[in-house]
């Protein structure tokens, strides 16, 4: 028979992995997330939160990690370091649906002191920085190895560029050809227009990948794994 508070484990794990794959999908189509997707994954962690306090022992104290997390969120967000509304609001309903570390049997392999939300968003941003590396291995089987355009995007046909959810890396500036390295200011559809006009037919592009995707993976990593990078840097050090 599981146990309450393992059911409840299980509950969150399953509820995260729904709506974070809505979150995903709708991300991927219209690259938003609609806020109801949040209210109620807040709304069902109060919820469980309310049951957990009836029927088993849970650290009150620990429970300080959930405004804790929503201003961290916020603050993350204000400074740029994650791009999209929906992000921070996906962290702030994480910390809601999943404030304490889950006990799954034998997992999560790799428990750490960090705070479970936090774990979660860290082992996202380390997927996210998976994706640099992939697309320079993309780019050698392709053989377009361009620098530095190939360390940071692919090759594309213009036309196809403009169907795309993608950021040009380079520009025409006074008649010659730029590279940007960071491509995510201005609008991104009027610029491929400028390099159309400027008669090119391929340009080099880095694609907009929602973070909700790493985020999902993050989350459902988060609950086998654990703390991915407390436990590298505990493997180094």
């Amino acid at each position: 028979m599981i146990e309450n508070g393992t059911l409840l484990d299980v509950i969150r794990f399953v509820v995260g992995i729904i709506i974070l794959s809505c979150a995903s999908y709708t991300d991927i189509k219209t690259r938003r997330a609609p806020n109801k997707l949040w209210i109620l994954m807040g709304g069902i962690g109060i919820v469980l939160l309310v049951v957990q306090h009836f029927t088993i022992e849970m650290d009150y104290l620990y429970l300080s990690i959930i405004p804790l997390m929503f201003a961290v969120a916020y603050l993350l967000f204000r400074t740029g370091i994650i791009f999209g509304g929906a992000d921070a609001k996906a962290i702030m309903a994480l910390s809601l649906l999943v404030p304490f570390w889950p006990s799954l049997q034998n997992f999560p392999l790799w428990q750490s002191i960090m705070p479970f939300p936090w774990v979660i968003f860290s082992n996202s941003v380390l997927l996210f920085l998976l994706i640099p590396p992939s697309l320079v291995i993309f780019n050698i089987v392709k053989r377009d190895l361009e620098f530095p355009y190939c360390l940071l995007g692919y090759k594309t046909n213009i036309k196809k560029a403009k169907e795309k959810h993608v950021w040009p890396l380079e520009r025409i500036i006074n008649g010659k050809r730029k590279f940007v390295y960071m491509p995510i200011d201005g609008d991104s559809k009027k610029q491929i227009r400028e390099l159309e006009k400027a008669g090119k037919i391929e340009i080099w592009v880095t694609p907009k990948i929602p973070f909700m995707i790493p985020l999902l993976i993050g989350f459902i990593f988060s609950f086998i794994l654990g703390d991915i990078l407390f436990h590298i840097v505990d493997f180094v050090l």
